[in-house]
């Protein structure tokens, strides 16, 4: 993955094209949440991107949690501090939160490695929906809204016992979805695994906005025109 060509960096401050950033969903992670359409009106970058930028300009420590404070929009461009500490408050132009990062423990540069790791990350967080999300929704008779579906990345944590290996795979561990009126938090857990070790473990929180009882002819349409808009970019 050349990462660097979905983002650019002048001044210490961090921009996004659209076409990229959407790019980057459809193409690297395999995600088409509508969000990360460049002609839609509620564009935002995706979380994952972001992520993936942060690992690149300041490494991967053993500890790290990002919250996503705020969706930034095409029009926007992020504060590059000069290191990432204890809690760091990235801003966008208007001095609004896009995310907070926490680092601690020790930390590799090891490019190969970063990359590698990013990559496959971004890939599992991109099939979310519908392979997780839909069984979960589906087990609590809720859905999302078919007509103006909402799905908005909260947070995402690693903890990494080797910071270091070769090809890296990451893989479900548990999945959670908790109900409360029409809003529903989905909580993810997985693992990082290389070289036929156990190198690292992670979560993923995401809000669902917009729940309703479930519809499992209307579910099937969303997750029909979901995959179709996935073989059309394939």
């Amino acid at each position: 993955m050349n990462l660097s060509e979905y983002f650019q960096t002048h001044n210490g401050r961090l921009t996004f094209e659209p076409a990229k950033a959407s790019a980057f969903a459809k193409q690297v992670a395999g995600d088409f949440n509508p969000l990360h359409d460049p002609d839609n009106k509620r564009f935002c970058v995706p979380g994952d991107l972001l992520f993936c930028v942060l690992l690149n300009q300041y490494g991967l420590h053993e500890n790290i949690a990002v919250e996503f404070a705020g969706m930034l929009d095409g029009t926007s461009s992020v504060s590059l501090p000069s290191e990432l500490g204890d809690r760091t408050h990235l801003k966008d132009s208007r001095d609004r939160d896009v995310l907070i990062a926490t680092c601690r423990g020790k930390k590799t540069d090891d490019a190969a490695f970063v990359s590698e790791l990013s990559e496959q990350y971004v890939k599992f967080s991109g099939k979310t929906f519908p392979d997780v999300l839909e069984p979960l929704m589906r087990e609590h008779d809720v859905m999302i809204n078919p007509t103006r579906p909402l799905v908005i990345y909260q947070s995402m944590q690693l903890s990494m016992d080797k910071l270091s290996g070769g090809a890296v795979d990451v893989s479900l561990s548990n999945a959670t979805l908790d109900v409360e009126g029409k809003k529903g938090l989905v909580e993810l857990a997985f693992e990082l695994v290389s070289d036929n070790q156990l190198i690292g473990k992670g979560s993923k929180s995401m809000v669902l906005g917009g729940l309703r009882p479930f519809d499992a002819t209307s579910m099937q349409t969303v997750v029909d025109d979901y995959n179709a808009l996935k073989s059309a970019a394939q």
